[in-house]
């Protein structure tokens, strides 16, 4: 049986349906501005500059850098995602390639990319060092990636997961990944990590369960001061930079 990575997204319905699902509503919205914000500011677009967005899925991350400038080509495993991002791209006038491409074994050269971006992917694939490892090679300059943080409520709503998935539930069962891993393996591909930020304290399902930006946007400022975000802060975007001796 193949991960459920590829079987989940390979439904149409899911496909058509996906951007409600992670990003409709106020907390979804509130997410999917935070996300596009620390993105551009991290990708460090020029006009011109190249870039690849993995697992890409309906094209969001592909778009805002396109719309920022860059030249974009984005890839995924699923033909029925890539059909919503094209279908996305020209509702917009937006000039990205989506092509079919998996995170594990890149169809690109070494250093092809300025900036190689990888958002909601690491938590589900089957084999995040590899896709690092991938990441990393096709990267001239930078790499932007996501992961929810293994020092989160994160954690203890993916274990939940697991369980479900492991006695038949429909669940996916995303993992957490700790911080010293993650540098530790971009490190092995010749990267340094450059910038770290971290979305919410409180899990973003029990957020979208309240429903109201205003408290959450409140409540996280509170525990942001009280510097809990920086400790417990999750999912965590970093921006890795290669090395100059790499």
């Amino acid at each position: 049986m193949r991960h459920y990575s590829y079987t989940v997204y390979a439904d149409r319905e899911m496909a058509r349906r996906f951007d409600a699902l992670r990003f409709g509503g106020p907390i979804g919205e509130l997410l999917a501005e935070d996300q596009a914000r620390v993105l551009c500011e991290y990708a460090g677009i020029r006009h011109g500059a190249t870039v690849l967005d993995v697992g890409t899925g309906t094209g969001r991350a592909a778009l805002t850098l396109a719309a920022a400038g860059a030249r974009v080509t984005g890839v995924d495993a699923s033909a029925e995602m890539l059909r919503v991002a094209r279908e996305r791209a020209a509702d917009q006038n937006l000039a990205v390639t989506f092509a079919p491409g998996d995170a594990h074994a890149l169809p690109f050269a070494d250093r092809s990319f300025d900036v190689v971006v990888c958002l909601r992917v690491l938590m589900h694939t089957p084999g995040w060092r590899r896709c690092i490892g991938e990441l990393c090679r096709v990267a001239r300059t930078r790499v932007v990636l996501d992961y929810p943080a293994l020092r989160s409520a994160a954690a203890l709503h993916a274990a939940v997961r697991r369980v479900s998935a492991a006695c038949g539930l429909p669940r996916e069962a995303y993992r957490v990944l700790g911080d010293r891993a993650v540098r530790r393996e971009l490190a092995v591909h010749g990267f340094a990590v450059r910038g770290v930020s971290r979305q919410f304290v409180m899990p973003i399902a029990v957020h979208k369960r309240i429903g109201s930006r205003g408290f959450t946007e409140r409540f996280e400022r509170g525990l942001a001061a009280a510097g809990l975000l920086r400790v417990f802060g999750s999912p965590v975007t970093v921006l890795a930079e290669r090395c100059a001796s790499s």
